[in-house]
């Protein structure tokens, strides 16, 4: 079959519509590229690719490499007729399509860096959109911002003042004459990745062709890679698990992929399991832990489950994003070993958008392992061993092994003098190696703090080491994550002041775990109102606008005016007013529901 044949698998829906296979081999060589069109390039010579589905898990189309390298090719040549030059940064909204990644590549072919942005959720309305949008755009300064038709009134808003803007089909429509297309430098910046979460204060990450050639390596070692694997995904393509595990991570080694948008899996998470169950080969498939979550929550005892799916060929589940709950984990096997799913396909990891995607993987078949710690050795820096007195009654923690660094990286724990810490104390994670970001676009104070000159990135987590394995306790800095997305809590609170009545200052937003062992956003807010009335109707404003903005439901105390500690300088404490809170020394208002 000739390239030109594959490309002309591109097809729309249709009863013999059929996927790209398999791997058929091992095209993979380490080092090989040093840049993701040059792997594009080697990816368009086979005959496998992306496969898109609907909310069914019907197949809709079919888009071979040959026809993405094709695309994005002459995409870049409209671009380069349009008049954006190397350099210049466009914008895309990342909808789950041919069209954002043929949109993609296109700049990389270009020289130009695209900006991967996330669609509009089902919450917070159309103005918080436009308004994180719009925040986000003026980070990195875009020239063009692209994305479906659909939404062209929303990110057009959006962009007002800003930015040209464009729908696919209008794109599409563009001439493309003959142009010398710029050869990539592996040193040059590929793209910009913006944390999930973060709206009022972004951090574009400055990821290099030669730090994500690096991290696909490390990861396709890492996950042994073989002949007969194949993708599965609904993540999000402008989340760095998404964008780098699920859709240029499979292109790297010639892996097919089907996906299913992220909105369909909301509505219809078994689809993801059908799409699974569908692989002739091995599927390796990717979720934070809500995901599995929902999957085992939408079964039930009458549910056929052995019927209905086959999860056996299932070899890597794999589990990051956010912290990994081996409860949950537990939950899932129980709900579907029946159809197959073995425990130890799962496959707990360790990342951040800072280092590209992955840091550290767990060995392939290890399944979720955990040391069992006292959770009061947890709340501060220590070692993460047995309790000093076992008489005592002890609340104990599963800490999930992460497995080890990838290739190329190295993990060290660090102690509050930037001293190395010994196996099992408890210290703050560092990585070091060639997949680590360039810094924040734009940013050289917010870099400077995390990315010290000789190379090591403070990932800002708080963890231990075990013979070379990391386990992640938590999050020494500020950011919240749930469900595999990142919440400032500084976003929080700015949505909070935006109520009439409060001001900067009031608002402390951190992370909690519910007594239902669930991880939880909360909020102290101060207030000076006396009525019960009034406070009810406070409280109730306020979720329903940090809900607005972050799609999440919090938790909501409201305490006494001056309650909130500060530090010296004078800056509020979130770390401090959330022990006090925990500690019951911050007593809330009792308001009646």
């Amino acid at each position: 079959m000739t390239v030109e044949d594959k490309a002309a698998a591109d097809l729309p829906a249709g009863p013999g519509l059929k996927p790209t296979p398999l791997m058929s081999g091992i095209p993979f060589v380490t080092g090989r590229y040093e840049t993701l069109t040059d792997a594009l390039d080697y990816a368009a010579t086979g005959a496998t690719g992306y496969n898109f589905h609907d909310a069914r898990a019907n197949l809709v189309r079919v888009y071979p490499y040959s026809s993405l390298a094709r695309d994005a090719r002459e995409n870049a040549l409209r671009l380069v007729a349009y008049g954006v030059k190397p350099g210049e940064r466009i914008a895309l909204i990342a909808e789950t399509s041919a069209e954002f990644v043929a949109a993609f590549f296109a700049a990389l072919y270009a020289g130009v860096l695209p900006v991967p942005l996330p669609l509009p959720t089902s919450f917070g309305g159309r103005q918080a959109y436009v308004e994180q949008i719009r925040v986000q755009l003026s980070s990195c300064g875009p020239v063009l911002v692209l994305g479906p038709d659909s939404l062209k009134p929303m990110f057009g808003d959006a962009a007002d003042g800003l930015a040209e803007v464009l729908g696919w089909d209008e794109f599409a429509a563009l001439p493309a004459p003959e142009a010398k297309l710029p050869q990539a430098d592996p040193d040059a910046i590929a793209y910009l990745q913006y944390s999930s979460g973060s709206t009022r204060f972004p951090h574009g990450v400055a990821v290099t062709h030669r730090a994500v050639m690096a991290n696909l390596t490390g990861h396709a070692l890492s996950m042994e890679i073989a002949p007969g694997d194949r993708g599965v995904s609904w993540l999000p393509w402008y989340h760095d698990m998404g964008l780098v595990g699920t859709v240029l991570s499979p292109l790297a080694v010639q892996m097919s992929v089907d996906f299913i948008a992220t909105d369909d899996f909301a509505r219809r998470p078994l689809s993801w399991l059908t799409l699974i169950s569908r692989n002739e080969g091995n599927s390796l498939s990717y979720s934070p832990t809500f995901g599995y979550d929902i999957c085992a929550r939408r079964v039930s005892t009458q549910t056929d489950v052995a019927g209905r799916f086959d999860l056996s060929r299932w070899r890597i589940a794999g589990n990051g994003a956010d912290m990994i709950r081996p409860d949950i984990c537990q939950a899932f096997v129980d709900a579907f070993a029946p159809a197959g799913f073995r425990a130890e396909a799962f496959t707990p990891s360790y990342g951040l958008a800072e280092a590209t995607l992955a840091v550290s993987v767990a060995p392939v078949g290890q399944g979720i392992v955990c040391d069992l710690i006292d959770e009061k050795r947890l709340a501060g820096e220590g070692f993460a061993d047995a309790p000093s007195d076992p008489s005592k009654p002890v609340r104990y923690r599963a800490i999930v092994d992460c497995g080890v660094a990838l290739k190329g990286l190295t993990i060290e724990i660090r102690g509050p003098g930037g001293e190395v810490l010994a196996d099992r104390q408890i210290g703050r994670v560092l990585v070091k190696g060639v997949g680590i970001m360039q810094g924040y676009f734009r940013d050289p104070e917010a870099t400077s703090a995390c990315l010290s000159s000789d190379g090591w990135l403070d990932t800002g987590d708080m963890g231990y080491l075990v013979n070379g394995h990391v386990f992640i306790v938590g999050r020494a800095k500020d950011m919240i994550i749930l469900n595999g997305k990142n919440h400032w809590p500084q976003d929080i609170e700015w949505a909070i002041e935006q109520l009439e009545g409060f001001k900067a200052g009031d608002i402390a937003a951190f992370s909690i775990t519910t007594p239902q062992g669930e991880e939880a956003p909360a909020v102290l807010v101060q207030c000076r109102t006396t009525d019960d009335a009034e406070r009810a109707r406070l409280k109730e404003a306020i979720r329903t606008k940090v809900r607005a903005i972050t799609s999440m439901n919090c938790v909501v105390e409201l305490v006494p005016p001056r309650t909130l500690p500060r530090t010296s300088s004078g800056k509020l404490s979130r770390v401090k007013a959330r022990q006090l809170y925990l500690s019951g020394e911050i007593i809330p208002f009792e308001v009646a529901a």
